[in-house]
């Protein structure tokens, strides 16, 4: 199933978020962020459990700004596993 996210507080705007039947992440995309790094997360998230990314990048901080990309896809992960 494909979800999107509306980020907040983040160069990126936008998560699109693929999820398996078995509650692994399969393709992740960013909107608008730094592009290298945006497509690093989504290589490492690809086919690791929800949960698992979730506790790995909640809570990461981008100079100061109370969040950052890879908070913004836990924030989406959870947003969707509540929706489950």
């Amino acid at each position: 199933m494909q979800y999107t996210y509306r980020t907040r507080g983040t160069c990126a705007r936008e998560i699109t978020i693929d999820i398996n039947d078995d509650k692994t992440i399969g393709d992740v995309s960013f909107l608008g962020g730094c592009n290298g790094n945006l497509q690093g997360i989504s290589a490492l998230v690809k086919g690791k459990n929800m949960d698992e990314v979730i506790s790995i990048l909640k809570g990461i901080d981008c100079n100061f700004k109370g969040t950052s990309c890879p908070d913004q896809l836990a924030k989406a992960l959870e947003q969707i596993k509540a929706g489950l």
